[in-house]
């Protein structure tokens, strides 16, 4: 898919299944996505949302190494290289200096942030802890990322009710319907603002 010239360019980065990333790109693919996904960022080729993505015919580079200063170094070189404008982190696991990228970076966190979130918390970890907690409520938060895990202005938040006899499995399958939703508003969001 071509993009137009005036979308700003966007890169995904990702560390597990490629859900989210898929479901972004889906969105691009359907018109309802104001950027063009030009790159995919995996920390290892063998994680399932590499070949998810890779089926998509999007650009996928591995950024691997130790320690973590080299990878956000490496990162922030493959970004400016690519022309990024913006960054969706879609489930990924490995620290990214935020630094002149600031305001520029999309993180979505599957709970009500600040509830549940900071480190440690991801996957099913975090619906664990919301069922452990017996809350009422979940749902999902896409922010602006800084420096701080699970932390930065909120764009989007989307809620579901706790159910009686909730697994995280469960929980985790509603709240993803609302990420979908969630995630692309953020994106929009964003653009408008830099308008």
């Amino acid at each position: 898919m071509s993009s137009a010239p005036h979308l700003p360019r966007a890169a995904i980065l990702v560390s597990g299944a490629g859900t989210s990333a898929f479901n972004l790109i889906a969105a691009e693919m359907r018109g309802e996505l104001p950027v063009h996904i030009a790159l995919v960022v995996a920390h290892r080729s063998d994680i399932p949302a590499v070949t998810r993505c890779a089926g998509e015919h999007r650009e996928i580079v591995i950024v691997d190494g130790s320690p973590s200063a080299s990878v956000s170094d490496a990162l922030d070189a493959l970004l400016t290289d690519r022309s990024i404008d913006l960054v969706l982190l879609a489930g990924y696991l490995r620290p990214f200096r935020v630094g002149r990228w600031a305001r520029r970076v999309l993180n979505i966190h599957p709970a009500l942030l600040p509830a549940f979130g900071g480190k440690g918390m991801y996957g099913a970890r975090v619906h664990e802890a919301v069922i452990a907690a017996g809350a009422s409520e979940s749902g999902c938060t896409v922010h602006l990322v800084d420096d701080e895990y699970d932390h930065g202005e909120t764009l989007v938040q989307r809620r579901v009710v706790v159910n009686a006899g909730e697994t995280p499995t469960s929980l985790a399958a509603r709240v993803f319907v609302e990420e979908c939703i969630a995630y692309p508003q953020a994106i929009g969001l964003w653009v408008a603002q830099q308008s």
